[in-house]
């Protein structure tokens, strides 16, 4: 059994946790979401046109936000 502290609730999240943390997630998701997407057109071939940096740009989403996604 667990024993609870009837006289202390439990503390809430941390200043870092609620505040700087998500500051940071998101600084990361958008700073690897933009220099993904620039790779993506630094060969543009005559082939690709507009799917490759779209398909890019859709699929660094997926890994970003598996990554980041719980912050």
């Amino acid at each position: 059994q667990e024993m609870v502290d009837v006289e202390r609730p439990p503390a809430g999240p941390h200043w870092y946790e609620r505040y700087v943390l998500p500051c940071v997630a998101e600084l990361l998701g958008s700073a690897l979401f933009v220099f993904v997407g620039c790779l993506s057109v630094v060969e543009d071939t005559q082939g690709t046109g507009r799917l490759q940096p779209a398909l890019v740009h859709g699929l660094a989403v997926v890994p970003t936000v598996l990554m980041l996604g719980n912050i």
